[in-house]
């Protein structure tokens, strides 16, 4: 199994799309619904044009096995609205995902080197994300075994979330 990663653009959507409601049916057969709710982001029209608007405005990224997509990132100049910004350049990452029928063989990884690669081709040295901080933080630390520091902590509404960045 070979993992590979293509750039991808707004024809993915859908795919994209496809991905993130696999991953909710997933987190929500774990009893994980406060991190992305219980409804399909495709049955959201807000999270549909969320995505829309992160995929224009930033460079997506699809991780594929046998030519199936198995994963997405997308990479902007700037977190989302709700992360303070910085006062150095950097790359964000938004919309990591995994779709449940690859869970476990490491495409998140993959797409998260991926971004560092990317940081150190733009000549950038900060990479830095944002993610639900709830379920026992096991998120945050995901992206710790991958390299990310915690820096701040936020909330929108009752969602707690957690900044990490890595130096590259």
């Amino acid at each position: 199994m070979e993992i590979t990663i293509r750039k991808g653009g707004a024809d993915d959507v859908p795919a994209i799309l496809a991905m993130l409601d696999s991953a909710v049916r997933w987190l929500n057969g774990k009893g994980i619904t406060d991190q992305w709710g219980t409804e399909p982001w495709s049955a959201r029209a807000k999270a549909v044009a969320r995505v829309e608007e992160i995929v224009a405005e930033g460079t997506p990224w699809i991780a594929e096995i046998d030519g199936v997509p198995a994963g997405t990132v997308t990479l902007t100049p700037h977190p989302a609205p709700y992360v303070a910004p910085v006062d150095e350049p950097e790359v964000y990452v938004h919309i990591l995902a995994t779709d449940a029928r690859f869970h476990g063989r490491g495409v998140g990884a993959a797409l998260l080197a991926h971004a560092v690669d990317e940081t150190r081709r733009q000549g950038l040295s900060l990479l830095r994300v944002d993610c639900f901080a709830g379920s026992e933080g096991r998120l945050v630390e995901y992206y710790e075994r991958q390299g990310f520091i915690r820096t701040e902590p936020f909330t929108v509404g009752d969602w707690p979330g957690q900044v990490l960045e890595r130096r590259v």
